[in-house]
């Protein structure tokens, strides 16, 4: 039987790149998307309106019909986005909320598929940033979600959380993904300093199937890239 995995964001940039490596490498994949994913072998599509809780319910309830009882060697969250303002910025509000719902509410909710669906010795991978390490007065919301989602992975990573028997959460933290987005809206940027989304999927596998290559429970993971080269720092 083949392994399963779950890609939360599976029709972003990144979850497209890691439903579609998985898929070459044998794992049966399922998809959570705001969009079907025609690549992967279950597609969850959710609808935007949903409030937390009602969202919750539905992923839980297509995941549990969909699995038949078998656990998940891996859930890797990748939903997210990007939206700026300072304090002043007259879409400070409404930005604050979008980044908040795509990213805080994607990171309670896969935490709440793991504790559920994810096998012991299994992995739940989080998506931070690097610049919620630091202040980010031009960003503040985006900012806020990306250091709340390195707190759920800390805490998740600590005893009680309702985690599986020897399961890993760990938080990249990129600075910027060359995606076609970011190429789109910076194309004087300096892209080698820009971390392919291959590198990640590469590296989400070897820890989805090499647990001791693993950091240790609870670490954020910044990916640095310089010169095409990335390096990885643990906080």
């Amino acid at each position: 039987m083949s392994k399963q995995i779950i890609v939360y964001g599976g029709r972003g940039a990144l979850g497209d790149c890691l439903v579609r490596y998985f898929k070459s490498k044998d794992f049966k994949v399922t998809s959570i998307d705001l969009k079907k994913s025609e690549q992967a072998d279950i597609s969850i599509t959710l609808g935007d309106a949903e409030n937390l809780e009602k969202q919750a319910e539905f992923i839980t309830e297509q995941i549990q019909s969909s699995l038949n009882g078998e656990p998940v060697e891996a859930i890797l969250n990748v939903a997210g986005g990007w939206a700026g303002g300072n304090a002043h910025d007259k879409n400070f509000i409404k930005n604050s909320d979008l980044v908040f719902k795509q990213s805080v509410n994607s990171t309670l909710i896969a935490a709440s598929l793991a504790s559920k669906f994810l096998k012991e010795n299994g992995l739940l991978a989080l998506s931070g940033a690097a610049a919620a390490l630091d202040a980010t007065p031009g960003m503040i919301g985006y900012g806020a979600a990306k250091a709340a989602t390195i707190h759920i992975g800390k805490s998740l990573a600590a005893s009680d959380s309702g985690m599986p028997k020897n399961s890993s959460v760990l938080t990249i933290a990129p600075i910027t993904l060359d995606t076609p987005m970011n190429r789109k809206w910076m194309p004087k940027a300096d892209t080698s300093t820009w971390t392919p989304l291959e590198y990640i999927a590469e590296l989400f596998y070897k820890w989805v199937i090499d647990p001791s290559s693993r950091p240790v429970n609870g670490s954020v993971v910044k990916l640095t890239t310089k010169d095409g080269n990335t390096e990885l720092s643990y906080h």
